[in-house]
Formats: C-alpha cells, structure tokens, sequence
C-alpha cells in the first residue's frame, strides 16, 4: 500500500527538505512572470518578504498540511495508474485542482479578523487561480520527486 503524501511529504525527516523546495518553486513561479500583472506579483511578494524574511517559509509550514491534504486524492488517483508525471495528471484537471487549493487560502482569510486582509485577498482572487494552474507543472513535479 502506498503511503499517504502526507506521511511522504510532512514527516520530520523529510518536511524540511520538501517545504525549502516548495519555496524555491514558489519562488521560481514568481520571477517567471511577466507583464503587468507579472509586475505586480513581484512587487507584490518583494513587499511581503521584507514584512519578516522568513513570512513566505512560515506561511508555507503553515499551508502545507492543508494543501498536501487537498492534493492527496490526485496523487491516489495516479498512484492508482502511475503513467507519465504526476504534474500532467495535475494539468488535466487543472480547474479542479486549483479550486481544491485556493479553498485552503479561501478559507483561512474567510477566519481571518482583519480586514484589510480580507479586502486585499478578494482583490487578488480572481487572477490567483491563474497562477495555480500555471504552477501546476511545478508542483507536480516537486510532490513526485519528494514522495517517491
């Protein structure tokens, strides 16, 4: 039987290794982009890196449990198949699986007490789920290569 992704990813002996390679993932998404849009990503995710140098990594040890949980039935469903990369599995259902991720985000600023979090999170929504499904490739990649 193959072991839950989150028994793969999130144990003490691999968490650190995988949540220092979600980072450079994220990090790499970011400067890929482009445009405008790409613009204001960037400043966007410069301007929360010098809030605290380690509030992208803290969010990430934060976030991981509920996203590794959102992606489980994915990676079961190519474990069920193994063929190709999981990433293409995750491509294919690209609306799908960034909408299980965004719910995770959708729900902690639905808790959150601050409101300017809230509006500045409504703003950014629509063009998140963008951003997931272009990183879906990414992602799918480093939960592969760090589950298997």
């Amino acid at each position: 039987m193959v072991a839950a992704l989150s028994e793969s990813l999130l144990d003490d002996a691999k968490r650190s290794a995988f949540l220092a390679d979600a980072q450079e993932v994220l990090n790499a998404e970011v400067s890929d982009k482009g445009g405008a849009s790409g613009l204001a990503v960037k400043g966007g995710y410069a301007a929360i890196k010098k809030v605290s140098p380690t509030i992208v990594a803290d969010a990430l040890e934060s976030f991981a449990p509920k996203f590794v949980e959102q992606l489980e039935p994915y990676w079961a469903e190519y474990q069920a198949a193994p063929s190709g990369r999981f990433a293409d599995l995750l491509v294919s259902k690209q609306d799908q699986v960034a909408e299980s991720l965004l719910a995770v985000t959708d729900a902690r600023a639905e808790k959150s007490d601050r409101p300017a979090l809230k509006k500045a999170y409504s703003a950014l929504r629509s063009s998140a789920k963008k951003n997931v499904i272009e990183a879906l490739p990414r992602l799918g990649d480093l939960i592969q290569r760090h589950a298997a």
